[in-house]
Formats: structure tokens, sequence, C-alpha cells
């Protein structure tokens, strides 16, 4: 997503937290199990976990990319770039498929899965934002409370879920992951991950990740080098996250709403 100013991020986790604050919605914290090195040069968007690698969606124009990451050293093994003025983001595995959007081309890409050569193109209206998949159909973000339902096949939307939180809609939802029959997402410019469920679209848990990632002096830029990046490893029961240029993923365990974060 687009550059902001650090008065706009500041104004925006300020706003946040008041929302937060007045909540009912159960709100868990974290413990960090384990680390793994990043990219620093990664400007996440897209982000999941498949049969022992990472694979990332980068974005900003002329840095887009799909990578497929080995998660121990971070190194990257395989990577198909997206020229201007394309701007990469959500990404997601169906089949033999790698799916990617764009922000704002209206245009997503598919590959094929192992090669990563591109094997085909389909549209959409407005923003691409994020992708996940519920084993069924795909799931879209696009900045707005709504998240696409798209049929896998045909990449058409057959569907929507308006999400809420304590009643009103849910903007900037972002990076997604399908975690045990729930849509986790990333609230942009927020430490917070919101759990939805998907039938009734609303928000039935936060996940606060403050103190996660660089201190902002650490980052290249402050303001958009923001939390983003959810992947599920559904055999081993395992929890990643990360975020833009930050140089490390981290393997987290939620902790109850009535535990200490760390």
């Amino acid at each position: 997503m687009k550059p902001l100013s650090r008065l706009l991020v500041l104004f925006a986790l300020c706003l946040a937290s008041s929302v937060y604050a007045q909540s009912a919605i159960p709100v868990y914290g974290y413990k960090v199990l384990h680390t793994y090195p990043h990219d620093t040069g990664a400007y996440i968007e897209g982000f999941f976990y498949l049969n022992g690698y990472f694979y990332e969606g980068t974005g900003t124009v002329g840095q887009s990319s799909v990578r497929k990451v080995d998660m121990k050293t971070g190194e990257v093994l395989q990577v198909a770039h997206l020229p201007p003025p394309d701007y990469g983001e959500g990404i997601v595995a169906w089949k033999h498929k790698l799916i990617e959007l764009t922000w704002q081309s209206h245009r997503g890409y598919i590959y094929d899965l192992d090669s990563f050569k591109q094997i085909g193109q389909f549209d959409y209206p407005g923003e691409g934002w994020a992708l996940t998949d519920d084993g069924h159909h795909i799931l879209m973000s696009d900045g707005t409370p709504t998240i696409r339902v798209l049929d896998p096949e045909t990449l058409r939307q057959i569907g929507k879920i308006d999400v809420t939180a304590d009643g009103a809609p849910l903007v900037n939802i972002n990076e997604l992951e399908w975690v045990k029959g729930q849509i986790y997402a990333n609230v942009w410019l927020t430490h917070r991950i919101a759990r939805i469920d998907p039938a009734s679209g609303k928000v039935v848990g936060w996940i606060d990740l403050t103190g996660l990632g660089p201190k902002a002096n650490e980052t290249v830029d402050p303001d958009n080098d923001v939390l983003n990046g959810i992947a599920y490893d559904a055999k081993h029961d395992r929890l990643f996250v990360t975020g833009k240029r930050w140089p490390l993923i981290y393997e987290i365990r939620l902790t109850s709403p009535s535990q200490e974060n760390r």
C-alpha cells in the first residue's frame, strides 16, 4: 500500500487504540517460540507456508516479486519478478498454481507453483491487497471491510464476507490467513491481527503483537515498515508472523487474554 506520512500513521494508530480500548472482544497475547531470518529488502504483501518453505509476495513498483524461501536460512530459492508498472500484493497457493494480486492494476497473475512460470492472468475491480483460502474458496481483501469470496478455478467473485468489530465495519483488512476455521487478518497500520468468524463476519478475537519486530529507528522507513504477514503450518500447528522489510520471521504461540504477552 502507498507510503504514508508519519502524522497520518500516528493518527491511525491512536484511533485504533481508542477503538480497541472500548471493545468487549477478547485480546490475546503472544509468546515467541522461534525466529527465522528474513530478507530486509522484502516489502511483504503476501505470505504463506507450504511443505517446509515460506512463500512471499513483495511489493513496491520495480521491486515486486513472488519468492520461495528457505525458512531456516532465509535464502531465496526461486523468484519471479513483476515488472513495472505493477505493484505486487497478496499471494495464495491453489493446487499446482500460485496466484498473485496487484495493488491498483486491476489484474492478477497465475504461476505454476513448481517452476514459477507465469501461466495466466485474471482481472478484478478495485484494489488487490491479500489472499488466502479456506480449502474450498479463495478469500481476497481489498482494504475495505468486505472480504471477497472467489471461485478458485475462475477467480470470479461468488460471495462476500462483511467484517465488523463490535458492530462497526473493520477497515484496512490486509494480509490474510486461514487458521483453524477462522480468518486471521492483519489490520494495516496497527499491531493487531483480527480473528474473524467467516460465517458471521464478526471479529471474535484480537491478537495484540505490540513489542514484536524491530524498533522504529532500526527500519529503513518506520512509517511503512509495519506488521504484515501471517502464515500457518496446519500439520504442525505453527503460526508465523512478520512485517514489511523486517529482519526476522517469528513463530508465535497465542496466550489467553488473562496472561501477560511475554
